[in-house]
């Protein structure tokens, strides 16, 4: 089993809600995202339009990043998660230098979200793993998927743009879309096989 996930780019409006469920699972400290989208131009005035480009962790079966890490604290289960251990992980940053979609953010300090304010109860809880001076990055919400339930981007997604499902399963409801619809990972000569796939927009 590798899960994967399928973002329809011809139905996403760059709302923003997938960054916010994001944020509200993980308790990102502020000026982290780890669902970030990305807005850009296409066409020549006057003729022109914005797009948008939903940017997670891209869950690589390949990962460019745990190959350069020097410690083992970046992993892969066998399920399909990339995640980083902070017990192991030193801050060398060199996974941050290896990966190709700018998916992890160096935790240079933990402050309260609001500053001059203590610490939620809710940041005190959902923020006791992360240490400072380690790299931190989206897990795939793999508590929530093992638990039966999808990553809080996907459940939150207002225009159905997210879909979740097995990418090992050639029956499974997601495979079905990306063989359908032509569906592609982001930069796939890159050769880190992303189990994030785009329906073109």
């Amino acid at each position: 089993m590798r899960f994967g996930m399928l973002i329809n780019l011809k139905k996403c409006i760059g709302c923003n809600a997938c960054t916010v469920a994001c944020k509200s699972q993980n308790a990102t400290p502020a000026g982290i995202n780890f669902n970030k989208v990305k807005k850009y131009e296409v066409g020549t005035y006057p003729s022109v339009k914005l797009k948008h480009m939903p940017m997670p962790c891209m869950h690589c079966a390949n990962p460019t990043c745990m190959a350069v890490c020097p410690t083992g604290a970046t992993q892969r289960s066998e399920d399909g998660f990339v995640t980083v251990d902070a017990n192991k992980c030193i801050g060398c940053r060199a996974c941050m230098t290896g990966c190709p979609y700018d998916a992890r953010h160096f935790l240079f300090d933990i402050k309260p979200y609001y500053e001059g304010q203590d610490f939620t109860p809710f940041e005190q809880l959902k923020q006791k793993d992360y240490q400072k001076g380690t790299v931190i990055k989206c897990n795939g919400c793999m508590d929530r998927v093992r638990a039966g339930l999808e990553p809080a981007c996907v459940h939150t997604c207002i225009a159905g743009a997210r879909f979740f499902g097995d990418l090992d399963d050639p029956n499974s409801e997601i495979n079905h879309m990306i063989n359908s619809q032509g569906a592609t990972p982001f930069h796939p000569e890159l050769g880190t096989q992303p189990s994030v796939y785009y329906i073109q927009g």
